[in-house]
């Protein structure tokens, strides 16, 4: 049986800037982004990282570009990045025109922290000249004194302020090559900020809850933040900004976007029932040995690892490929359809080397090449379980009907 589509809602209209050959907005795909740790003039280590998080799934990397020794660095690693490099400036106007004579694709300026009109000014100007957008970074943390006093505290309507405050410089130079955040640590104030930024300007949106802190709150905050806006159609580009390995941020970025079915899957999605009275096996155990051996290998795929086999395969139909236990076997299936049986201690190898053969064969080949008698093996397995261990979906409604028969009767 079919299942009606499903989808987010509507991605919100927003005009398009060019982040090198990363395109933002307009209805292009939603990219991921994440910061190095490294020191910028460390060459060779700040490219290691960008590497890294490329791998992992970013699209666009930003560094710290705050002195002079940054900014040479960043003439280096520009030419040798992978991806598009963004410079991030805080205090000094110096640096930001540094960052543009080094080539960076992307200035990401603070409000809050480079106040002087003029020297903004100079900035958007010298941008316009080259071709670079900015990215207005506004942070609850470090509004402008008087906008604190103006709204007495970090509002959304503060954080916006301040936003429309630079645009305001930058339309006096003709600049408008402009991506917008406006981002809190507190995740209600950073919904809110964004839902008002993104009902009064029509910029991409850079989304993302600053100084979520590490794992695993920080992911859950963050994702709470970024994945409420998303599917609510607003943001053009994500950050996750953890404390821990920016690789982590990479990744959840970009396994965010692909379980909300903005991006194309990348990696692997292991998905895996939460254990019961009922698994015949170590679920958490089969589940981690599994997800190591598969993400080795990056495969874009979804696998599923379920603890028994009475629901097990019927409820992970979904899946490209899945695994399940039952009297000290495994049941391979394929999109819910057994494909083999194979020993309880051989279940995580057969469904790596299946998933290998999935990806290199596709999904119809492979369910062409099922074992003879693999479906007939399991239903064995199944039914003997469910005289053991009963089939609770099934026996519900016999249950009501016994409660309501002793219910009349009393």
């Amino acid at each position: 049986m079919s299942r009606p589509a499903v989808s987010l809602a509507s991605r919100r209209p927003t005009r398009q800037i060019m982040v090198g050959k990363v395109a933002v907005g307009g209805g292009a795909p939603v990219s991921v982004q994440s910061m190095t740790v490294t020191k910028t003039a460390d060459v060779e280590g700040t490219l290691a990282q960008i590497y890294a998080l490329a791998g992992a799934g970013a699209d666009i990397v930003r560094c710290t570009c705050n002195e002079a020794a940054a900014a040479e660095g960043l003439a280096r690693i520009v030419p040798r990045s992978p991806v598009p490099i963004v410079a991030d400036v805080h205090f000094h106007h110096e640096m930001a025109l540094a960052a543009l004579d080094a080539g960076v694709s992307c200035l990401r300026l603070n409000p809050g922290n480079l106040r002087k009109p003029a020297e903004i000014k100079n900035i958007a100007a010298e941008a316009k000249d080259r071709g670079v957008p900015i990215r207005i970074g506004v942070n609850a943390g470090s509004l402008h004194p008087d906008l604190y006093k103006k709204h007495g505290g970090a509002t959304p309507e503060a954080l916006v302020e301040s936003a429309q405050m630079e645009l305001a410089y930058f339309a006096e130079v003709g600049f408008d090559d402009v991506k917008v955040s406006v981002k809190a640590s507190n995740v209600a104030l950073m919904i809110e900020a964004y839902r008002l930024l993104a009902d009064t300007v029509d910029y991409p949106l850079h989304l993302g809850v600053t100084e979520a802190g590490p794992p695993p709150g920080g992911l859950i905050k963050a994702t709470a933040g970024i994945a409420t806006l998303l599917a609510e159609g607003i943001g053009d580009t994500i950050r996750y900004s953890l404390t821990a390995d920016p690789v982590e941020e990479a990744r959840a970025g970009r396994q965010l976007l692909e379980a909300l079915g903005l991006r194309e899957r990348k990696g692997l999605d292991l998905i895996a029932c939460p254990s019961c009275g009922r698994a015949e096996i170590d679920v958490i155990g089969v589940a981690k040995a599994a997800q190591a051996a598969l993400e080795e290998r990056n495969l874009p795929i979804q696998v599923a690892v379920m603890g028994c086999v009475v629901n097990g395969p019927g409820e992970a139909r979904e899946a490209d490929l899945g695994i399940a236990a039952g009297r000290h076997r495994g049941h391979l299936f394929i999109k819910g359809k057994i494909v083999r049986v194979v020993p309880e201690d051989e279940m995580v190898e057969a469904l790596v080397a299946e998933a290998d053969h999935i990806v290199a064969e596709g999904v119809e080949a492979r369910l062409a090449a099922a074992d003879a008698g693999a479906e007939a093996a399991a239903e064995d397995d199944r039914r003997a379980l469910l005289e053991v261990q009963g089939e609770d979906v099934n026996s519900s409604e016999e249950r009501i009907q016994l409660i309501r028969k002793k219910l009349e009767e009393e």
